[in-house]
């Protein structure tokens, strides 16, 4: 079955749950359009403005997904209900990844995933880079992995030699779960080999971020300099086996107290949780209010950044994302990243939404539509940074995000 022959089961997707409520503007599967994007496109004032006052080289995509079926010699393990018909939610969701990164069964998935990346980054800007995640196993609270209850594993070691097989194109971001005995050794290993940070999937990967287990964990971190990119607020790409509470954004106070550089993912801006600052059965407040909670606590300084990936997506309220923009006081402490390869899952992104709310041009929006069957990469950052509330929009300094990682990472002369 090629990827878009999965049509019929994408009503029964998370993603696609996510994206019912608008009819999606450019249909449910993406074009995969051959080619660079027209030079009449790259040429628009809008892509043009949208370079303008940025150093492309410092612009480092921190959030990209590394993805597979380890059919390539990986190493990477997917659960195998994504693999088959006969568990079609998660059949559903694997073929909605498959068909936003232009890979078909017929290929080799392994080597395709990572051949349209390269594709995608000559055709974004070839002095930028993208950093590439590992994926860890969900683990018990001995430390034990637990494989049957992973949906996705991609070694540390795959992300390493892609980087040190494309450097100036990839850096590397690992994953390591805190309960682990090697946790530490691991780390280390990560570091020599030029991780320029660490990220976690709490809910999905069983860690609770304020559990002592961490110390030792959070400990080298410090001492070495890795941020610690991790998810807060709402989950649904990936299979949830625990409880979304160790996604709660206040439990992120606890590494931050310990002195943990801290990225927190999409800025915590999906879903609810309960106000832990007035009690465990306080009434529950939208996660953003937490993100910005803790981004309002002076003591966070230098240490508390947000990270802006999805957060246009169509599951995100427009006031979330307002938020965003306009607390301008906030961009010193964001960063980009695309969430790739979300950007090419058709149905999560409504540009007539943002037309509406006078974030975004008519002609604005006819260009991004244009530009995202060819390269999604280069739609989410010139979407980002078109969108204007109020007058404000997201700086420069937002998407110039190597400022954050250059002093992680010291195994290859290719990092300097």
């Amino acid at each position: 079955m090629n990827r878009r022959q999965f049509l019929a089961l994408l009503g029964l997707s998370g993603l696609a749950t996510a994206a019912i409520r608008y009819w999606p503007e450019q249909g449910w599967w993406n074009p995969c359009l051959d080619g660079p994007v027209p030079e009449a496109l790259l040429q628009h004032e809008l892509v043009q403005a949208a370079w303008q006052g940025i150093d492309p080289a410092r612009v480092w995509d921190s959030h990209v997904h590394l993805a597979g079926a380890g059919d390539g010699g990986s190493g990477i393990r997917i659960d195998p209900d994504m693999r088959s018909p006969l568990n079609p939610i998660a059949y559903g969701q694997f073929r909605f990844y498959l068909d936003a990164a232009c890979v078909d069964d017929a290929e080799v998935i392994d080597q395709a995933y990572v051949s349209r990346l390269l594709q995608l980054h000559q055709g974004f800007q070839p002095s930028s880079r993208l950093m590439l995640l590992a994926f860890d196993y969900r683990h018990d609270e001995n430390g034990r992995p637990l494989p049957q209850q992973s949906n996705l594993y991609v070694p540390n070691e795959y992300a390493a030699e892609l980087q040190q097989r494309y450097p100036g194109i990839f850096e590397w971001i690992a994953s390591i779960h805190p309960y682990r005995e090697d946790s530490v050794a691991a780390l280390e290993w990560a570091v020599v080999h030029g991780a320029r940070a660490v990220k976690w999937l709490p809910s999905v990967m069983g860690i609770d971020p304020s559990s002592k287990r961490c110390d030792a964990f959070y400990a080298a971190l410090q001492t070495h300099d890795i941020p610690l990119l991790t998810h807060a607020g709402s989950e649904y790409a990936l299979d949830v086996f625990g409880s979304h509470r160790f996604n709660h954004p206040l439990l992120l106070r606890y590494p931050l107290e310990q002195g943990v550089k801290l990225i927190i993912a999409h800025c915590a801006s999906l879903g609810n949780n309960p106000d832990l600052d007035k009690g465990e059965r306080a009434s529950e407040r939208h996660n953003i209010e937490f993100f910005a909670r803790l981004m309002a606590d002076n003591s966070y300084e230098g240490l508390l950044y947000g990270d802006i990936a999805a957060i246009t997506t169509i599951n995100r309220r427009l006031e979330v994302i307002k938020t965003v923009v306009t607390h301008e006081e906030w961009h010193g402490r964001l960063v980009n990243g695309s969430d790739y390869p979300l950007p090419g899952v058709m149905p999560l992104y409504s540009l007539g939404r943002y037309v509406d709310a006078g974030a975004l041009s008519e002609e604005a929006a006819r260009v991004l539509t244009e530009i995202r069957p060819y390269n999604p990469l280069l739609f989410d950052f010139v979407l980002k940074r078109s969108l204007s509330f109020d007058g404000a929009r997201l700086a420069d300094e937002v998407f110039e995000t190597s400022r954050v990682f250059m002093t992680a990472g010291v195994g290859s002369d290719a990092h300097a």
